[in-house]
């Protein structure tokens, strides 16, 4: 899967989950402080994640991604192969 297909794939669930334009949505939107996501919220994204792409994400590794980009970054890497 490209990083472009990723960022598709996870700007659906950001757009879903918090109610935001998809078209807003770029790598650079922190999530804590532009999607206004709190520490349950936060969780549930990387639940969703792992759901959506098949792979684990540590807590130790989910408190490092603060962007969508970084989110991106992290899928591609560690996509199931």
């Amino acid at each position: 899967m490209t990083k472009e297909e990723i960022f598709d794939k996870i700007a659906d669930i950001i757009a879903d989950r918090f109610e935001v334009d998809k078209a807003t949505i770029t790598n650079e939107m922190n999530l804590q402080t532009d999607l206004d996501a709190d520490s349950i919220d936060f969780v549930e994204f990387v639940l969703e994640l792992e759901d959506t792409f098949g792979s684990e994400i540590s807590d130790e590794d989910a408190e490092k991604l603060s962007t969508v980009g970084e989110v991106v970054d992290y899928v591609a890497a560690h996509q199931a192969k």
